[in-house]
């Protein structure tokens, strides 16, 4: 047991009525209790997902992961790093590096339970009941899929690949519901092309398509894994004859309701998965084709852990992920905003959609 003296705490916090409000909120922390522990929180990415985390705060229960004194604000959670700095827990010491999800902010405290060498859980009042996947802290020193030369794309891409495996896992095991061409809106994300570089590796596909901004169609081009590249204004050049499938990475409505209306009952199957264009909804009603369907990657996640076991679908995971990290490096710049000021210049941004789909940011909190 030890304690490191900490005192004061800063948080980013984010309006969950106006998103594009935000503040930095300064506090001391209390002492510790019997059992928790309390973390420097060291850096952690920032991207498109993260605002669909603020943006579906309230359906969702993002904002219940560490709420904010006030109710009216919210703490936009974000995967990362951090470093035991107090413990009063046995067998996890200060020091030791730890992989997870984290407030906005500089520090947090936790209260962990199901200790094993290699991860615990977190076992606070507040989050009973919330996705297991969220409250299972990784420590880094037993992890075998852990490399300290790869942290940032770690940060920024694991959380979003597991959800792309978990799509092209679900997709793939219903044939793609017999579809011969997988269309993927928002192609420049992260998270899209990380789908279809998951999808690419499989001998039995359909055509993988990415829909994207005219002005990232290059870029989309340059990545490897999509059969070809559309720009959304073109969408109707698609061959409407051929049956497809839709996964919508960026909950653009009238793009969604175009393609719907495009190939109307050709339309197998319709995913639904971010959110970052909250401004762009449109009304569902009377949607040519199958009703959209939101994915939520905890569930599949919880379905192929029984199925597999804990270590079986981690084994699957980590296999996939190595080579589409190393590929990833070639893709993507990493940038760090350091602080207050980097956290809010970094936030704005992404919250309007601004951030180059090359770039990627993590956020420091020194």
């Amino acid at each position: 047991m030890a304690k490191a003296g900490i005192l004061k705490a800063w948080d980013f916090e984010v309006a969950r009525g106006d998103l594009a409000v935000t503040r930095i909120v300064e506090h001391e922390l209390p002492p510790l209790q019997d059992g928790e522990i309390r973390l420097h929180i060291d850096r952690f990415a920032f991207t498109a997902n993260n605002i669909t985390y603020a943006a579906m705060g309230d359906s969702m229960a993002y904002w219940r992961f560490y709420p904010a004194a006030d109710p009216a604000w919210g703490r936009v959670p974000v995967w990362g790093f951090a470093d035991i700095a107090e413990s009063r827990c046995d067998g996890l010491n200060p020091g030791e590096r730890i992989y997870g999800y984290w407030p906005m902010g500089s520090h947090a405290t936790l209260k962990p339970g199901r200790i094993t060498p290699a991860s615990f859980v977190e076992t606070a009042e507040h989050r009973a009941g919330l996705a297991a996947a969220y409250n299972s802290y990784t420590r880094c020193a037993a992890d075998p899929g852990y490399e300290a030369a790869f942290e940032d794309l770690q940060a920024l891409l694991k959380p979003l690949y597991v959800t792309s495996f978990l799509i092209d896992d679900q997709l793939a095991d219903t044939e793609y519901f017999g579809a011969e061409q997988l269309i993927i809106a928002s192609a420049s994300s992260k998270t899209a092309f990380a789908l279809a570089h998951a999808a690419h590796q499989r001998a039995a596909r359909p055509r993988i398509i990415g829909l994207t901004a005219e002005s990232n169609r290059g870029f989309v081009e340059k990545l490897g894994c999509y059969d070809a590249a559309v720009s959304y204004d073109a969408l109707n050049s698609l061959d409407a004859t051929k049956p497809a499938v839709f996964v919508d990475m960026a909950g653009n409505g009238p793009v969604r309701n175009a393609l719907h209306g495009h190939f109307r009952d050709n339309m197998k199957f319709s995913l639904m998965v971010g959110l970052s264009h909250r401004d762009k909804r449109a009304s569902m009603a009377d949607l040519p084709g199958p009703k959209p369907v939101l994915f939520f990657a905890p569930d599949r996640l919880k379905v192929r852990g029984q199925e597999w076991g804990r270590d079986g679908l981690n084994s699957r995971i980590d296999a996939a992920w190595r080579p589409f990290v190393r590929a990833a490096a070639g893709w993507l710049k990493v940038s760090t905003g350091h602080g207050p000021d980097g956290f809010a210049r970094v936030y704005a941004a992404m919250l309007d959609g601004k951030a180059p789909p090359a770039e990627a940011w993590m956020l420091a909190t020194a």
